[in-house]
């Protein structure tokens, strides 16, 4: 089929990328033209795995083109998926003016059929103000679908190729014919396409991620009330992790949710309920609990050292708010780092992907150290705030010798509680017993 992508941030490049891929011809479309330079040339934007060897093969096999050219690429398709920002405004409310724009643009430059597909993750309702943009100018027909993405970070090439379900809100029997037959290449071990009608569609995605943020906070809940009673949270985890009717992923308690999703959509869908007078009471826990997660360990530190951390400097292994991705987007290592800063503390951070995003975040507030070693020497103690695979089996003679005294403030509950007490370290994790 011919695709275009509207966007070419983290979905819209992903998508494109992945269609691509299984022969479709795609044009991702951008008004940033430093960026589609850089994208013809072969330079992938951001760190996602598995994702440059997927660009390079398509655009060597003229699959996967670029051009901030909307007409140009509308012209050449019959899909045209919008993946553009909605960023979270003051209020929490998403905002589409990026997805209205570009709809009104499409109602004056298409020419014949053209199915139009919501990518974004938008608010109940969305369809159909894109649908009344595109229509305002539109002489031919169309067709609006929503279609959700589901890409966790880390993993979005792989649930793109092999998704769980895919989810289609249309009213259209022609386009949903055209979307099966898109997607059939993805769900061939009998996955499911899921049919719905738009709103329905808009608000599973908001639904999803809004349940996965309640998981991870309930379980920080618990491992916070581990502490004060001398139970373990990662034995909870696992004897409630067995239990088919609940799971085992996203029990682990840490220092709270961060990314481009979870915050956002928790505020989008908490703003959209208030809108019509419906209160999401769990969502104001949940963003409330949230909130205190993410500092939780300046808290412990505060309580170690004194509120006034002058002249105390601290290690931080991790930046990016989960591992595999160089996205700081509400990082709970951010937060942490601004409280240090605050009580007069200085800073010193390592993380092998998005040091380059905390440069332009932070610039010279903190030191960068070149590996997670020298990232550790002078200072006082370390902090954890990103479960990085090469910070699980580090080196511990070397940490003994880098830091100024064998202190670690985990918040990823990374080590076992008694290698840490054999090792001779004071270890404060999350939910589980202090080894000092």
């Amino acid at each position: 089929m011919n695709i275009a992508v509207v966007g070419t941030g983290y979905v819209g490049l992903v998508t494109g990328t992945c269609l691509a891929d299984t022969g479709n011809n795609v044009i991702c479309v951008d008004i940033d033209t430093a960026k589609v330079e850089k994208l013809k040339n072969g330079e992938v934007p951001i760190y996602e795995p598995q994702l440059d060897i997927l660009f390079h093969r398509n655009i060597k096999q003229n699959r996967l083109s670029f051009t901030t050219n909307l007409k140009e690429a509308v012209d050449q398709s019959q899909i045209i998926f919008l993946a553009l920002p909605t960023p979270q405004g003051e209020d929490g409310s998403a905002d589409l003016s990026y997805i209205l724009k570009v709809a009104d643009d499409l109602g004056k430059i298409i020419t014949d059929y053209k199915i139009i597909v919501d990518k974004s993750t938008v608010p109940v309702g969305t369809s159909e103000k894109v649908e009344a943009a595109v229509k305002a100018n539109a002489k031919v027909d169309f067709d609006v679908v929503s279609n959700p993405e589901f890409l966790r970070e880390g993993f979005a090439v792989e649930d793109f190729l092999k998704p769980d379900r895919v989810v289609i809100g249309s009213s259209s029997d022609k386009a949903k014919a055209i979307m099966k037959d898109l997607y059939r290449p993805y769900v061939r071990q009998g996955n499911p396409i899921i049919f719905m009608d738009e709103k329905s569609a808009e608000l599973t995605k908001y639904a999803a991620n809004a349940f996965l943020a309640t998981k991870i906070t309930f379980m920080n809940e618990i491992a916070n009330y581990c502490e004060k009673v001398g139970a373990d949270a990662d034995m909870i985890r696992i004897g409630m992790g067995t239990d088919t009717r609940i799971g085992k992923r996203f029990l682990f308690p840490g220092i709270g949710y961060g990314g481009s999703c979870f915050p956002k959509d928790v505020q989008a869908l908490q703003k959209s309920g208030m809108d019509m007078q419906h209160e999401f009471k769990i969502l104001n826990a949940v963003l409330e609990v949230n909130d205190k997660q993410r500092i939780i360990l300046a808290d412990k530190i505060k309580s170690y050292y004194g509120d006034d951390l002058t002249g105390k400097k601290f290690a931080v292994w991790g930046l990016a708010f989960k591992p595999d991705t160089d996205d700081i987007r509400e990082a709970p290592a951010l937060y942490i780092i601004d409280e240090l800063l605050k009580a007069g503390a200085t800073a010193k951070v390592y993380d092998q992907e998005a040091m380059e995003n905390v440069k332009a975040e932070l610039g010279d507030k903190v030191e960068y150290a070149a590996d997670q070693y020298a990232c550790l020497e002078d200072c006082d103690a370390l902090i954890i705030a990103t479960e990085w695979p090469a910070f699980r089996t580090p080196d511990f003679e070397n940490m003994s010798n880098g830091l100024k005294h064998k202190v670690i403030f985990d918040g990823r509950n990374l080590y076992d509680l008694s290698q840490m007490e054999n090792q001779g370290f004071y270890y404060s994790s999350i939910g589980r017993k202090l080894i000092q």
